[in-house]
């Protein structure tokens, strides 16, 4: 038997985010300073830290970074602005704007650097023509609410603006680009991550009418009016995207293989299922639960303790006004499942350490999650309140910001049945 299993859970989860901090990483994947004018752009929950990883290789830097209230970092040139996620607001919009002056007139002997890291979409926003910023925010806070995959989100999201699906690499051509990317989106799709700001787009209107209906999102009138006219979205293979390099350099994958590194090394056999997890939370934490009970049945008394590691994005669809977010909803329901099984605890958090809008990166459950308290967590699951029920029972998992965001992080451990 662990002696204390939401020790063990804890320690996999801070190693996971560890290995995808860019002061670790980010150096092996920058190239010799190039000489002549350098600019760094960027934007994203991380893209400060990357700043000050890129400072610290290269020295002072000009440059603008945009990441989220909270996350910025020390910078000796690199001008680092706060602005507000997942709904953005005119912090953003300004700070993007300067970024596009910035790139403007630059020459083929310039070099910029793009740091592209999750929440980039949010943060990173300049309104296509005819729709304003409050027409944005409500957008994203439709889209948030509606329970569509992140993707689907940010094939809207491209469509309504002028920096992402490639037009910031567009604005910055003819120089050369290096954007150096941490994923936070299933499969790693380099056109996902920040709603691909240095990436071309083969999407189109007619796309995000599809996700709009069958997700039914609200659309504000100047919005709906917007999409009756062309985009600026990049498609590949346009001229202004011929001197991009996009680079991946972390993603959830080693996260998850750092975790199950150490888990072994405490003699746990561990299972990964997977870095690009999708789906309603509520439904993935059922077919968890039946998994890791079907598991538990194949153990015999002192066999050795299971792990199941997954990464991925799961959403939420909104059905009341509770505050919660995607994995302290799938701690909920998880714990439900179990109803209380014995020898089995579980972690779900978000790696950027915020779960949803809340500064909460997510919950511990364990078999007496729920012990006097399975009617209030039935209520807080249908009111989508699992952040206000893993509160009220000292369960919540708080780290403050992370600086880095390679997106969901669950463990489930099994034991053997006493």
């Amino acid at each position: 038997m662990i002696d204390q299993p939401e020790t063990l859970l804890r320690r996999l989860f801070d190693r996971a985010v560890e290995v995808a901090d860019p002061m670790r990483t980010l150096a092996e994947a920058l190239p010799p300073k190039p000489e002549g004018r350098i600019v760094v752009v960027g934007a994203g929950k991380a893209s400060a830290r990357m700043a000050e990883a890129v400072e610290a290789a290269w020295g002072p830097c000009e440059g603008l970074v945009i990441t989220r209230y909270g996350y910025a970092r020390p910078c000796q040139g690199i001008e680092i602005v706060e602005a507000a996620h997942p709904v953005p607001d005119q912090a953003g919009a300004d700070a993007t704007a300067r970024m596009l002056t910035l790139l403007d007139g630059l020459s083929e002997d310039d070099f910029v650097l793009a740091l592209i890291s999750g929440g980039a979409s949010a943060l990173l926003i300049s309104p296509c023509d005819g729709i304003s910023l409050e027409d944005k925010k409500a957008v994203n806070s439709a889209l948030l609410a509606s329970g569509a995959p992140i993707g689907k989100m940010n094939i809207v999201r491209k469509h309504l603006s002028r920096v992402k699906g490639g037009q910031l690499a567009a604005a910055a051509y003819p120089a050369r680009m290096l954007a150096l990317m941490i994923s936070d989106v299933p499969g790693d799709d380099p056109a996902f991550i920040g709603s691909g700001p240095t990436v071309g787009d083969p999407s189109t209107v007619a796309d995000v009418r599809a996700v709009i209906e069958r997700w039914q999102i609200d659309l504000p009138a100047p919005v709906r009016a917007a999409l009756e006219r062309p985009t600026g979205v990049i498609p590949p293979g346009d001229p202004r995207l011929s001197r991009v390099e996009n680079v991946i350099y972390a993603a959830p994958a080693q996260s998850l293989a750092a975790a199950a590194e150490l888990a072994r090394a405490d003699g746990i056999a561990t299972e990964i299922l997977g870095d690009a997890l999708e789906g309603e939370a509520r439904d993935v934490a059922v077919e968890m639960a039946h998994q890791a009970l079907e598991m538990q049945k194949t153990l015999a008394p002192g066999d050795a303790p299971r792990l199941l590691l997954s990464g991925g994005e799961l959403t939420v669809t909104r059905r009341g006004d509770g505050s919660g977010g995607p994995n302290a909803e799938f701690c909920l329901a998880l714990a439900l499942a179990l109803d209380g099984a014995p020898g089995i605890h579980a972690i779900a958090c978000d790696t950027d350490g915020v779960d949803g809008a809340a500064e909460v990166a997510g919950a511990l459950i364990g078999p007496d999650t729920l012990d006097g308290h399975r009617e209030e967590a039935e209520q807080a699951l249908a009111t989508n309140d699992a952040h206000g029920f893993f509160g009220r029972i000292g369960a919540q998992v708080v780290t403050g910001p992370t600086l880095t965001n390679v997106n969901d992080f669950r463990a489930i451990l099994i034991e053997p049945k006493a």
